[in-house]
């Protein structure tokens, strides 16, 4: 355990004790247990990080799932009637030392152990955690200081809204993911890939289309989704159309530049064996250009999402997620209009990884994938 992390535990443990002592009041048995636990556990972690240090020892596992533990029962005592809206500074002094411990926590994960299985755990820990981290701090934050429904929802009540709408939202992600983002998304990026070979091959071309890309890059999406409406219809093609028309330049740029990655060396040493310009593509410069274009499906996955749900807000079929949350935006149901932003959060995301999931296995000579 390094020193750093150990100061950092130490800190922790003291910011939990002083949180508990001072909260301590003989009211009863009942009443101190709660704080006598807290002040039990800061002092036990406190002393183990000291001698975890002393011995060259990083910290156990074992306190991941105590802290996890401490923060469970804070969202608990947060819920309680008379804490809830009117949290005092104790409760917030413990939260900086149970935020300190998690960050001292994920330090210690992310830089002990070996072998494959530990380094997965090590890439997951951190971004897992952190999360969880910002999802307790945002319900402690709302929860404690009473903050209205209409400003903004606790986690725990966007999950409720969730469970309780689940066939509404499945209905709105099937019609805006399947019908729009997915398909638009495939023939976008499909359109930018080959018409980015043709510009590779026609100079001209390219120097034109590239400048174009630009230009429609910095079009806003609120200005071309209703030209889109009154050319493809009030159903699905125009919002089809909209993603479209995003994803399709930032693939040919991408492409393009990728095709333009391959050293002079190597395109030498291919014309010296006689290669045609087709057998010098697919040996050498797509291959080269795999990071590039992966870069590019990426970019695009979360631009189909927004591009679609954004293209739903104007008018169109009495379905979908851009359309919930519109409608119900308009009406105060802010439940509603969170579950289907959580939704499409969840969906981009398991899209976007997906994606780098696969570009992992095609790129995995890339230098970024190599092991220190």
């Amino acid at each position: 355990m390094t020193a750093f992390q150990s100061r950092g535990f130490i800190l922790a443990g003291l910011l939990i004790f002083v949180a508990a002592l001072s909260s301590l009041k003989w009211d009863g048995l009942t009443s101190v247990t709660g704080p006598l636990f807290w002040m039990v556990v800061a002092l036990s972690m406190a002393i183990e990080s000291w001698r975890r240090r002393r011995s060259g020892q990083p910290m156990a596992n074992k306190w991941l799932l105590l802290i996890a533990g401490m923060a469970f029962f804070q969202t608990l005592e947060v819920h309680q009637p008379d804490v809830a809206g009117n949290v005092g500074w104790v409760f917030w002094l413990r939260t900086i030392g149970l935020w300190l411990a998690a960050w001292m926590m994920v330090d210690v994960i992310a830089n002990t152990g070996d072998g494959r299985r530990t380094s997965r755990w090590r890439n997951l820990a951190p971004m897992i955690l952190f999360g969880a981290t910002l999802l307790l701090l945002w319900e402690w934050l709302v929860v404690g200081f009473g903050i209205s429904p209409i400003i903004l929802l606790p986690p725990s009540a966007i999950g409720q809204a969730v469970v309780a709408q689940a066939n509404t939202l499945a209905t709105d992600f099937v019609w805006t993911f399947l019908h729009e983002v997915l398909l638009g998304w495939l023939i976008g990026s499909g359109s930018g890939f080959l018409v980015a070979l043709v510009a590779d091959r026609v100079p001209f071309l390219r120097r034109g289309l590239l400048p174009l890309g630009n230009v429609v890059s910095a079009l806003p999406i609120v200005g071309i989704a209703p030209i889109m409406i009154w050319w493809f219809t009030y159903d699905w093609p125009s919002k089809t159309a909209v993603v479209v028309a995003m994803t399709f330049f930032p693939m040919l740029v991408n492409t393009v530049a990728g095709l333009a990655a391959s050293g002079t060396l190597e395109r030498d040493l291919m014309r010296s064996y006689g290669a045609s310009y087709w057998s010098t593509l697919i040996s050498l410069r797509l291959p080269a250009a795999m990071p590039f274009i992966f870069n590019g499906l990426k970019i695009n996955s979360t631009l189909a999402m927004i591009g679609a749900i954004v293209a739903e807000y104007f008018d169109g079929p009495t379905i979908g997620m851009g359309f919930r949350i519109n409608t119900q935006a308009a009406l105060s149901q802010t439940d509603i209009v969170w579950a289907e932003i959580a939704v499409a959060m969840v969906a981009g995301s398991l899209f976007y990884g997906l994606i780098a999931l696969v570009e992992r296995a095609v790129t995995f000579w890339h230098p970024s994938y190599r092991r220190a």
